[in-house]
């Protein structure tokens, strides 16, 4: 008999009193001493399958080998339940144990874990009803962003997670090196990388985004979807050191075609999710609600997490200037007060996240996109207005997250492009490739970088980052 999994099991209308066969992990197991009921779960679905064993068919010392965490394989008739909690249930007739799962040592107990405990047991995690929800909404939320692009006719770059180059000008970069680190003097400023593995000073990729410029400069639009990396030590619940991106650039594109083509991405992700995976969305949309009555009410969020789904789906987004954006914020209570950690003087400051949820959920309580952001807080690959002061830049801003993309028109003028260089302190020579762009049919293009996680945890409603990556890697923390 074929295996058939608990998701295609559960779907079957009516009680056929089918013939089937399933293999899962036991969840719980209770009974008496006529009866035992086993909540068996294959993680194809957040729903378990209810396994009735009887003892007249079962030795009472196999069924008690059956515990918590057991990999089982169960073989009987799909039956209409007795019970109010499901409509069907399977009627036992052979059980073989794959595995065994100690009692007493297995960490997942039928009780309620902390999702702090849940992440040092995160090789165990995925398999409780919270995790495997986020795990498989992880998987649709990636077929979404890929299927997007594709009936879009973009092209997938894979673009280096080894590079020479710092996209950000930040230098927050881990270092990669086949150099005996212990022959080095911690007093040696003079490092002679010619004698490492590339012949250069190489680091783990902060962005894909440079590359995939070159590439939409000859494919037209194209996408990036990888690992990126930011040594930043920063152990927040919205900071990772190692976390993926979605990186589009288009040619022949301005920063308003940006902006819609953004817009249209997010809402057919979030469309997209809560078309396929509405069993387990309605599972977390009620575990936030739980979560949310331990707090007090002004802690709480206004929108269950469906709803604020749909909202954000059916929502216009706004669109305002950094500069309109710094007048609202100046002249809100919360900065008149100096409630603002970062109070707003003028124009200049550099929003911080309690300026982006304000925006977003105080003031116009919808998506807000912010556009023409001072030239000496963004990046020097971003298009200069013609105030010479401002830049073609654009974040999309989200309720509960703050920026969730960021984006802008490139600089497609050589001789500007090589200012900003200059006024940034970035070598040209390091970029010689990335400038031969602008020398070599030039032409606007834009894009935007999403952090997938950030769109992860909106999606979720998971309040730490940490949740919605299967090995999370933070400061001092690179287990499993």
């Amino acid at each position: 008999m074929n295996r058939i999994e608990i998701k295609e099991l559960l779907s079957i209308k009516g009680d056929s009193k089918k013939d089937c066969c399933v293999k899962g992990w036991v969840r719980t197991k209770r009974g008496s001493k006529n009866v035992s009921f086993i909540a068996l779960n294959d993680g194809s679905t957040i729903h378990n399958i209810q396994i009735v064993a009887e003892i007249k068919y079962f030795d009472e010392k196999f069924l008690k080998k059956i515990t918590t965490g057991s990999a089982i394989v169960v073989k009987g008739k799909l039956i209409a339940s007795q019970g109010s909690k499901q409509k069907l249930e399977i009627q036992a007739k052979e059980i073989d144990i794959l595995g065994e799962s100690d009692a007493d040592d297995y960490p997942l107990q039928p009780k309620k874990h902390s999702l702090e405990f849940l992440r040092e047991k995160a090789h165990l995690r995925f398999r409780t009803s919270t995790f495997s929800a986020v795990f498989r909404i992880r998987h649709h939320l990636s077929f979404a962003i890929h299927k997007f692009f594709n009936d879009r006719g973009f092209s997938i770059i894979h673009t280096p997670i080894i590079t020479s180059a710092d996209a950000e000008g930040a230098g927050e970069m881990f270092q990669v090196t086949n150099l005996d680190l212990s022959s080095i003097s911690k007093k040696s400023n003079n490092i002679d990388y010619a004698n490492d593995f590339f012949g250069t000073k190489t680091s783990l990729t902060v962005s894909g985004q440079l590359e995939a410029e070159l590439a939409a400069l000859g494919l037209g639009k194209v996408y990036t979807f990888g690992p990126t990396f930011r040594a930043e030590n920063s152990n927040t619940s919205r900071h990772l050191s190692e976390f993926w991106m979605i990186e589009p650039e288009v040619a022949f594109s301005d920063l308003y075609q940006n902006m819609n083509l953004a817009e249209d991405f997010l809402k057919y992700c979030i469309s997209y999710c809560l078309s396929n995976c509405n069993d387990d969305l309605l599972f977390l949309d009620k575990r936030l609600n739980d979560e949310e009555i331990q707090l007090k009410k002004h802690e709480r969020s206004p929108m269950g997490l469906i709803q604020r789904l749909n909202f954000v789906v059916e929502s216009e987004f706004e669109r305002i200037t950094y500069s309109q954006a710094i007048e609202i914020l100046k002249s809100s209570k919360p900065n008149k007060s100096k409630k603002f950690n970062y109070v707003i003087s003028g124009f200049g400051d550099d929003l911080q996240s309690e300026h982006e949820r304000y925006l977003v959920e105080k003031k116009f309580k919808k998506p807000v996109i912010i556009t023409d952001y001072p030239k000496k807080i963004k990046a020097f690959y971003m298009k200069l207005n013609d105030d010479n002061k401002t830049v073609r830049a654009m974040d999309i801003l989200f309720p509960l997250i703050g920026e969730i993309v960021g984006g802008s028109q490139r600089e497609e003028n050589l001789d500007k492009l090589k200012n900003r260089m200059s006024e940034m302190g970035i070598h040209q020579k390091d970029l010689w490739w990335y400038l031969e762009t602008r020398k070599f049919g030039t032409c606007n293009h834009s894009g935007f970088g999403l952090g997938f996680e950030r769109l992860m945890m909106f999606v979720t409603g998971m309040k730490n980052i940490r949740d919605v990556i299967p090995f999370p890697r933070t400061p001092q923390h690179a287990e499993f």
